[in-house]
């Protein structure tokens, strides 16, 4: 039996995981994964046989990671909608590099938001979201896909350094999207 791998696949994700978060996915090769871990490339190259495949699990980890944090809801918040919106700009401040990652690499550019909306991983997110509104599921996502519109034009601007964060102004913009979405679901 051959010995037991000292660097397992997971160990490898992370590293990588690491590296796109510090420096952008844009880094993440065999070099900056295997510096970082410590090892030679070859284990990097063991468990992943290409690079793209290595992104492909960080990029999932990231996925999980991103939805991780924005069901993090402060006890501060006034309501679910709008702390997950804060999160996602938070995000965006917070880990700047993930978000590109995710959002503007193209990376998986198979997914829009209108794909996204029926994804597994928006399930916790839409659940509370409904729970809260008292809406239906379909309902439920015509308001999610506004404010997400929303939320992450706010996000990319200052993730792009383009726009200084200022809590109150966006917390008053989100409040007024999500009082028009929810009162145009009821108009209908």
């Amino acid at each position: 039996m051959p010995p037991k791998p000292k660097i397992t696949r997971d160990m490898v994700i992370a590293a990588a995981f690491e590296v796109a978060r510090k420096t952008g996915a844009e880094n993440i090769n065999a070099r900056t994964v295997a510096k970082r871990l410590n090892c030679s490339t070859q284990p990097v190259m063991y468990h992943f046989a290409t690079i793209e495949e290595l992104k492909k699990a960080v990029y999932d980890k990231t996925d999980e990671y991103h939805s991780q944090y924005l069901m993090h809801i402060s006890e501060i918040q006034e309501d679910v909608m709008l702390g997950i919106g804060l999160n996602y700009i938070h995000f965006a401040i917070e880990e700047p590099n993930l978000f590109r990652f995710l959002f503007q690499s193209g990376f998986v550019a198979e997914n829009s938001i209108l794909e996204m909306i029926d994804s597994p991983e928006l399930v916790p997110i839409l659940s509370a979201m409904q729970e809260e509104m008292g809406m239906n599921i379909e309902q439920t996502k015509e308001v999610f896909i506004t404010l997400a519109m929303f939320v992450h034009g706010y996000a990319s601007i200052i993730a792009n350094n383009s726009l200084e964060y200022d809590e109150k102004l966006i917390t008053t913009h989100l409040k007024r999207v999500y009082k028009g979405a929810v009162l145009a679901i009821q108009e209908v």
